[in-house]
């Protein structure tokens, strides 16, 4: 048996469990995660995050769904690690960089009202049809979108009425459509006004979420590009919100990062 601590932090309710520094690798993430995630049995979590000193940057993030497959970016997980990483002394100034599967990221911690930002670099915009000439077969009408990545792929369903969504439904119907290879988080969208956007997540690899802060870029920039929105908009998820700025160029996701507790748990080698 090895005893293993960690720290369970959470972003707009977004929540992983966070293991630094310790001789925890990713074959321990991908077989755990789904007892460690199970809220019932488990510490309950949305996924796992292993933090470590990086070659390329300060800090190395590798993300893991609560189904065990490996994530290429999580903009909440970013922002928990910039508070993680501080708070305790181990990050040298307010400015940040971090590695993830999708590249370098930069992190700003405001010292004033403590929130942290992370640009998420430029996002990318694709027709899901180049994957399936026949999309129309595949995807209902009332559920065509926009297909933008944010270092990991979101398919955008705008909707008139958030109530009559069902993301469990048909966001698990839609994660592994024929059109994204690699199967794809389903957003759906209810633009408020006055720059706010209602949002609810199907996660690829964790199901519903109280939030997604890929999702919530992803989601600002479609309604930007597709409708000419104001280039600031508040994102407002199951779990709280967050701010995301684009001008045509990088994204900037800003929220707060709550660390809930600590401790450690005992498992198999």
């Amino acid at each position: 048996m090895r005893t293993i601590h960690f720290t369970k932090m959470h972003s707009a309710g977004n929540d992983y469990i966070y293991v630094y520094g310790q001789d925890f690798h990713a074959r321990d993430a991908i077989r755990l995660a789904p007892f460690w995630c199970d809220r019932h049995k488990g510490i309950g979590a949305d996924g796992i995050v292993i933090i470590n000193p990086s070659h390329k940057a300060d800090f190395k993030m590798e993300m893991f769904n609560a189904d065990g497959s490996q994530g290429m970016m999580c903009g909440n997980a970013a922002r928990c690690i910039g508070s993680f990483v501080a708070s305790r002394g181990y990050a040298k100034d307010f400015d940040i960089t971090l590695e993830t599967a999708s590249g370098i990221k930069f992190l700003h911690i405001d010292n004033e009202d403590g929130s942290i930002s992370v640009n998420m670099g430029r996002p990318a915009f694709a027709d899901p049809s180049q994957f399936l000439p026949d999309m129309e077969d595949v995807i209902p009408p009332s559920f065509r979108g926009s297909f933008v990545s944010m270092g990991n792929p979101h398919y955008v369903i705008f909707v008139e009425d958030m109530e009559a969504v069902t993301p469990e439904v048909t966001g698990m119907m839609l994660e592994h459509a024929a059109c994204f290879p690699a199967a794809a988080n389903i957003e759906f969208a209810q633009i408020l006004g006055e720059g706010r956007i209602r949002m609810r997540v199907w996660e690829r690899g964790s199901g519903v979420t109280m939030a997604c802060g890929t999702g919530a870029c992803a989601t600002a920039v479609a309604a930007i590009s597709s409708f000419g929105l104001d280039t600031e908009q508040t994102i407002i998820m199951d779990g709280g919100s967050v701010k995301v700025d684009w001008g045509g160029e990088e994204v900037t996701l800003t929220g707060d990062a709550v660390e809930v507790y600590s401790g450690t748990i005992d498992y198999k080698r």
